[in-house]
């Protein structure tokens, strides 16, 4: 079953920071994947209160689109709009893009909380998405 992923890393700020497609029709619905995912914002926030853990698995659904999201101890939330559920994949995929993130924010060069243009910060990621979610 080939499926479209959509993710993004939000700042702080609730500002993106990065985001990328994968699978087939890539650019079909970028701006309603954009919406989906802005709208589980706020239900990231509320399910935050309920857990420590960094995954908070699926905190939302549109359709049959899940958003899952994972909240890095600076509150930078990486999210994934997906349409299949494989909860070990997601995972792994989340913590190899949170240290991906974290490798990132330890260059000198990389002000916190601003857009993230690397070519190679994206090829890491579109690496990762083949090896756990394509």
């Amino acid at each position: 079953m080939s499926t479209t992923y959509y993710f993004a890393i939000v700042g702080a700020t609730d500002s993106p920071l990065y985001e990328a497609e994968f699978g087939v029709n890539r650019s079909e619905n970028k701006h309603l994947h954009q919406f989906v995912v802005h709208a589980a914002l706020d239900l990231v926030e509320d399910a935050l209160f309920l857990t420590n853990a960094c995954y908070l698995k699926t905190v939302d659904k549109y359709n049959d689109w899940n958003v899952s999201a994972y909240v890095t101890p600076s509150n930078v939330r990486l999210m994934l709009l997906h349409e299949a559920k494989s909860e070990d994949a997601i995972r792994s995929f989340f913590t190899d893009c949170h240290e991906l993130y974290m490798k990132t924010l330890m260059n000198p060069f990389y002000e916190p909380n601003s857009t993230i243009l690397s070519q190679a910060f994206d090829t890491k990621i579109n690496t990762l998405a083949k090896k756990y979610l394509l």
